[in-house]
């Protein structure tokens, strides 16, 4: 079953992502999927508040550091994997004991993974663009494992 919201504005997106963050435990795994300016990042600042990461620390995507950490009452782990290329990068950046920690993970451009690299018990969360500030968001919670 899905859940799907309507935002209109950069503040209603981190609302959202606030009241989503409070469902998450340690080791749960998000995948955020959407175009580019779709409000991935905007929905993890929301997250992160939701974990205990204050408002005034910058959340912005690790496009280049691929990965940045976060210490909250739970830990934020935010991955963007647009610069991975294949297995190799991923296996560089120990992404498998991120995923299967002890922090909350958000997951930039997980399709770099591949389904089969993703965990079986996921959120994917798709971002559409609705126009210059509308964005529809759905959250489905993903589970493929015994």
């Amino acid at each position: 079953m899905s859940e799907k919201y309507t935002t209109r504005s950069p503040e209603e997106t981190v609302a959202l992502g606030r009241t989503f963050g409070s469902r998450l435990k340690p080791g749960d795994v998000v995948a955020l999927w959407g175009d580019l300016g779709s409000g991935k990042t905007t929905f993890t600042r929301g997250i992160a508040q939701s974990l205990g990461i204050p408002p005034s620390i910058p959340i912005t995507s690790p496009t280049f550091t691929i990965i940045n950490e976060y210490l909250g009452t739970t830990r934020l782990y935010h991955i963007d994997l647009y610069r991975i290329r294949g297995s190799e990068d991923v296996e560089s950046i120990a992404l498998r004991e991120i995923l299967y920690g002890n922090g909350v993970s958000v997951i930039e451009w997980p399709d770099r993974l591949g389904i089969d690299g993703l965990p079986e018990n996921r959120w994917d969360i798709l971002f559409d663009i609705l126009d210059e500030n509308g964005r529809l968001i759905t959250i489905e919670w993903i589970s493929t494992g015994d």
